[in-house]
Formats: C-alpha cells, structure tokens, sequence
C-alpha cells in the first residue's frame, strides 16, 4: 500500500529528507510545505505556513495525508504532535515528531539541563539565570574559569550560543541577552555553562518511545571563518562518518545517554517519537551532552541521509507502529561531506534576490537547496545559506576534493563558503 505523505519545511534539511522519502517504494504522493526549488523535484510544494496549524490540519485532511514528517523545531515546540492527538479526525495520523513536552529538550535550554541533571546524563556543569538576575549570574562568572558560555534559553535559529574567554564580554553579553536586545524573548532566561574541552560530534537517535536505531553520526561546523573562527551559524558544512566515533564511543554514548534520556523520558510520561539530536563533546573519550535538538540537523541531514541505504519511509511506518526494533538499518561505508554555500554577509546583514548559475554534470554529486526561490523563471539567492553541497568518497579526502573541484559550478554574487570543511579530521583518518 503507498501512502500520500507531508514534509513540512523549507530548507536544506527538508530537501534531503524530500529526495530520499521520493525514493521509496511504499510513496504515492510526497507534498512539502512550503518547500523550496529543490524540493519541487521531489513532490510537490505547498503553500503553507509550519505554525499554522489548521491550515495544515484542513490540507491533511483533503488530500488524504497518511504521514506528517516535521522538518524544522518551531511547528514540534509549538505542539504540531498533540494537535494532531486532540483532533478526533487526525489522532490516527502519525507525525513523525516529539510531543510538545518532549520538544523542550530542544525548546528549553532550561528545562533540558535540568532533565539531565535528574537523570544522571553527562553534561557540563551549569546554572540558570532570568531577565531579573544579572548581577547573580556576574557573580557566577566571576567563580568561573574562562571560558565562558551562555546560551540563550528558547530558540534562536542555532545562533543561541556565546563562547568568550574575556569576562568583560561575558558581562556585556549578558546584558544584551537578559535585557532582550540580543536573541528577544529567547534570551531572557539563559543558561550559563562551564567549557567542556575536546571535538564535538553530533549523533542521531530515531525512537518509537520504546525502541531505537542510531543513525550516521555527523560533525558539523558552526562558525563563520575557516579554523573554527567568527561568529556562529546555523552550519557551514557537515562531515559523515566521523573517524574518531568507534563501537567503544558509541557503546558509551548509548549507556550513558541515549538508553537513560528514554528511559526519563518514558519515566515522566513524556511522548517522543521521532528524531532526536544529541550534540557532543568528546572529551578525552569519553561523551558530554552539549545540546539536544527535537529534529535533525541541518547541515547534518544533507551527509547522513543520504548515507542512509534503507528505504527511510519503511523506517517511518515502523516508527508509526513502534516496531523499529525490527528494523535494520543500512548505511554505506562511503564518506560524505556537505560544502554549505552563504550569502556574502552571513551571519549578518546579507542581500538576497541574486542571480544563481549551475553548471556542473557530476552525476555523484547532490545538491540541496537551503535558502533560493525563482522569480520570472530565473533562480535566486533567496536566504543567508543558500545550497548545501554533498560529495562521496571511498575516503574523507576523495570526498573533500570532490566537493570542493565542483562547488564552482555554482555562482552568484557575494557565494563565500569555507574551505577547510574536514580538514580537523583528516589526522584520524
């Protein structure tokens, strides 16, 4: 039986989940809301709010929608998963996503510290602090080795996150970031933490509530400029896999983690039933929790989705049935790596509407579309990331070469890109 199924989003993530859903055997119909170019390839795109709720819920039911798979963190921490609950007529439908509950493992820095803490879950240590108590969080810093970091509690599109070694600064940005000016809302409750040193990984964890696979683990790179320098983004390309995660990493990652967040969460009565992200530290070897995000990772899902064999909708429906311990995942032994193209400017102040040529035939290459539209049949920049690049290879290096001969097929003005993406882990290979 193939089933009609909507992907709510619009950026490179939504496009790599959108070309691999189009792959499977069991898709009648794929729609993407709102979608972008790339994804118009995949399905077809939708004109719909992620948070419009009703919206979403009126289309799901007149075009028979038999699964919701959601992209982005907003719609999960806006409580997409316990609408469709409370809605006698989509109850029945599986969103592939965590309750609203459970999303605050992403939506709240807060509320997930706190949960690990509770349950025993290695992370650094840390304290909380609201718009009223900035001279309290000083006087935290003030006992604190450097470096300091403070992250925004709520949402921040992946920017939430300040790191400085120079106390006045530390001071500075807590000012701006309690009294509002600097992430708004999100920031006006924080989250203080001691530096955990050592390399970061992200790993991927598919649950049904009861059971779970790990997926390919990813490294990504948050900052601007090439050595890890400049301000942070949202990602400017991403690694997979990532040589120094071996069977003795990922056995404690799964003891220390992964079993003991299901465990409380099942504990607290909290549905999850969908992706969850955990960032890493690894720190000497042994895993730190830095974050958990409700969703994949963008740029992550444009290496490990596609290094993902399996038919990812049959993994879905056994999620939907909670059977994924039936499932069997397989994964190519292939590296991939993922070039994330920006608009001159990102993080900051950037332009848009800018014309874009491809022109590249390698047939082993995808490109994903993160931040473009079309106007009058041309294709523009359209967003601050803009494509997302991924290459293969028998090895990290045949990859990196790879994406890097051919990102300069694609132009615009203002392109500007790393190049060092993989570069820190060539010495593990």
């Amino acid at each position: 039986m193939a089933i009609n199924v909507l992907l709510l989003g619009s950026g490179g993530r939504e496009h790599a989940l959108a070309w691999k859903l189009a792959q499977s055997k069991h898709l009648d119909q794929l729609f993407i809301a709102p979608g972008n170019p790339g994804t118009a390839a995949c399905g077809t795109n939708v004109n719909l709010n992620v948070n419009d709720f009703e919206s979403i819920r009126d289309f799901v039911w007149t075009q028979n929608i038999q699964m919701v798979v959601v992209g982005p963190e907003e719609p999960l921490v806006n409580g997409i998963w316990d609408f469709f609950k409370a809605d006698p007529v989509l109850a029945s439908i599986p969103v592939i996503g965590p309750s609203q509950a459970g999303a605050q493992l992403e939506g709240s820095k807060a509320f997930s510290k706190a949960f690990m803490s509770r349950h025993n879950i290695p992370t650094a240590r840390y304290a909380e602090f609201g718009a009223h108590e900035l001279e309290a969080a000083k006087a935290w810093i003030a006992q604190m080795p450097p470096p300091y970091v403070l992250k925004a509690d709520g949402l921040a599109a992946g920017k939430g996150v300040i790191i400085t070694s120079d106390q006045d600064e530390a001071f500075k940005n807590l000012n701006a970031m309690l009294n509002g000016s600097a992430f708004g809302k999100a920031g006006q409750r924080l989250v203080i933490e001691s530096f955990l040193k050592g390399i970061e990984v992200s790993m991927f964890v598919l649950t049904d509530g009861s059971s779970y696979i790990i997926l390919p683990e990813a490294k990504d790179y948050k900052r601007i400029g090439n050595g890890d320098t400049g301000l942070n983004t949202g990602g400017m390309g991403a690694v997979s896999p990532v040589p120094f995660v071996d069977d003795t990493f990922t056995q404690k990652v799964k003891t220390q983690i992964i079993e003991p967040v299901l465990k409380g969460l099942k504990s607290e009565s909290i549905a999850y039933q969908g992706f969850l992200f955990i960032g890493l530290m690894n720190c000497n070897g042994d895993p730190y929790v830095i974050e958990f995000n409700c969703r994949m990772g963008d740029p992550e899902t444009e290496v490990v989705i596609p290094r993902i064999e399996s038919d990812l909708l049959d993994v879905f429906i056994a999620l939907s049935k909670t059977a994924l311990h039936t499932v069997a995942l397989k994964v190519t032994p292939r590296s991939a790596i993922s070039l994330v193209m920006v608009s001159g400017g990102y993080p900051e102040s950037y332009l848009t509407g800018k014309a874009i040529t491809i022109d590249y035939t390698a047939t082993d290459m995808l490109l994903f579309h993160a931040g473009t539209t079309i106007q009058d049949q041309q294709l523009l920049t359209r967003g601050g990331r803009v494509f997302a690049l991924t290459a293969f290879g028998d090895t990290l290096t045949e990859a990196q070469k790879k994406v890097y001969s051919h990102s300069v097929g694609v132009q615009y003005e203002g392109k500007y890109q790393r190049s060092d993406i993989g570069d820190d882990l060539l010495q593990y290979a």
